[in-house]
C-alpha cells in the first residue's frame, strides 16, 4: 500500500469493466503530471484493454497497451485523495471504501464500446469519448489536483 504524501496524489479512477474510459482517463491522468500516483480498476473487469481504446490513446502518444484491468476490491483499504467514477453503473455498484478517501466524484461517460453501426463510426465514438475524457480529466487536474501537489 502507498502512503499519502505532501508531493504525491493518489487517484483511483473506476468503471465498470475498467477496460476502457478508466483505461483511457488512467492514461491521461499519468501523462499530466508524474506525481500523482494513478490505479484504475472496475466492478466487473474484463479480461483486457479494448484495443479501439489502445489504439486511441496511443494516436495522442499515450500508450497503454501494457495496462490490465483490475477488481476495485483490491484498493478499497488503500488511502485515496480522489476515486472517481466514470461510468453510471460503476457510481451507483461503487463499494464503500473502507481507507481514507478524502474526495468522491463522479464524471460520466458514454461507453464507446457499445457504439454500434460502421467502423469508421465507432472509431469515431472512441476519439469523441478519448477527447471528453481528456477534457474533464485535465479540467480536474487543473482546478483541483494540481494546487494539492
Amino acid at each position: 500500500m502507498e502512503k499519502l504524501t505532501k508531493n504525491k496524489m493518489k487517484v483511483l479512477i473506476l468503471c465498470t469493466g475498467n477496460s476502457c474510459r478508466s483505461q483511457m482517463a488512467h492514461g491521461f491522468m499519468q501523462s499530466f503530471d508524474d506525481r500523482i500516483i494513478v490505479r484504475s480498476a472496475g466492478t466487473e473487469p474484463g479480461d483486457k484493454v479494448n484495443p479501439l481504446a489502445v489504439k486511441a490513446m496511443k494516436e495522442v502518444g499515450i500508450d497503454i497497451s501494457k495496462h490490465t484491468p483490475h477488481l476495485v476490491d483490491q484498493y478499497l483499504g488503500e488511502e485515496w485523495d480522489y476515486v472517481v467514477t466514470v461510468c453510471d453503473d460503476a457510481n451507483e455498484k461503487c463499494p464503500v471504501f473502507m481507507g481514507k478517501v478524502k474526495n468522491r466524484l463522479h464524471t460520466g461517460f458514454e461507453d464507446p464500446s457499445k457504439a454500434t453501426g460502421s467502423d469508421e463510426f465507432i472509431w469515431s465514438e472512441f476519439l469523441r469519448v478519448r477527447d471528453e475524457i481528456r477534457a474533464a480529466f485535465y479540467k480536474l487536474y487543473l482546478e483541483e489536483i494540481v494546487e494539492g501537489i
